[in-house]
C-alpha cells in the first residue's frame, strides 16, 4: 500500500513513517515532494476537518491513481484562549509567522496566566482519501497543560511549552518513540492504522 502525504515538512513525514513502524502497518509513506511538491492550499476552511481535506484533494488530483493520499490539519487549542490559536496555530504570529515566533507570541499572551488555568489539549485530524476517491476521517487529541517557558530541544512548533497530561516533561523534552504512543498524532494514526489494516 502505497500513502502520498500532503505535506513538504520533512519532519512530519518522519514522523509518520516511525508512527507506522510503531503500528506495525506495512505501507510506504512519501512526501508531496516526490510529486513535485506539496500545491499550494490556502487554508480558509474554519475547522481542522475543512483544512486537511482541502489538502488532501489538492494531492490527490496530481498523485499516481493507485495512491492513497493522506493529510492532516493539527493545532493547540488552548483552554484559557477559548480554543485558540486552534486551527490558526501554525499563523499564530501572523500570515508570515514561523515556528519560532507563533511559540514566542503564545508565551507572551499566557505570561500572566495562573498555572491553574493553563490547561490545553492538541488535536490532529487525519483525512484518508482511497484509490477510488473515498473519504475518512480520523481524529486524536493529547490533554494536558502549558508551561511559562520552553522547554527542550526536541519536537517542533508547541512542544517545548507543552507537558502532556500524566507527565513531568514537556513533548520537546520526551523521547521520540515514547511521544509516538501518546500524541495527539499518534492517537489519529492508531484509528487510521486500524482501519488499513482491516
Amino acid at each position: 500500500m502505497k500513502i502520498a502525504l500532503a505535506s513538504g515538512n520533512l519532519h512530519k513525514v518522519s514522523e509518520f513513517k516511525a508512527l507506522a513502524l510503531t503500528t506495525h502497518t506495512e505501507l510506504t509513506i512519501v512526501s508531496a515532494k516526490s510529486f513535485g511538491g506539496m500545491p499550494e492550499v490556502v487554508e480558509d476552511q474554519g475547522t481542522f476537518v475543512g483544512n486537511g481535506l482541502k489538502k488532501a484533494l489538492a494531492l490527490r488530483a496530481i498523485v499516481p491513481p493507485d495512491f492513497w493520499v493522506l493529510a492532516d490539519d493539527s493545532g493547540l487549542c488552548v483552554d484559557y484562549l477559548k480554543g485558540l490559536p486552534g486551527v490558526e496555530s501554525a499563523y499564530y504570529a501572523g500570515p508570515e509567522s514561523d515556528p519560532k515566533a507563533n511559540l514566542a507570541k503564545l508565551v507572551k499572551v499566557m505570561a500572566a496566566v495562573p498555572e491553574v488555568n493553563r490547561g490545553a489539549h492538541f488535536v490532529c485530524v487525519l483525512i484518508l482519501i482511497s484509490p477510488e476517491g473515498k473519504q475518512h476521517i480520523f481524529e486524536g487529541q493529547s490533554k494536558g497543560h502549558l508551561l511559562n517557558e520552553p522547554i527542550g530541544g526536541a519536537g517542533f512548533g508547541y512542544d517545548p511549552l507543552f507537558v502532556p497530561e500524566g507527565y513531568s516533561l514537556s513533548f520537546a523534552q520526551i523521547a521520540e518513540a515514547q511521544k509516538n504512543t501518546i500524541s495527539h498524532r499518534a492517537r489519529a494514526w492508531a484509528k487510521c492504522a486500524e482501519f488499513l489494516r482491516r
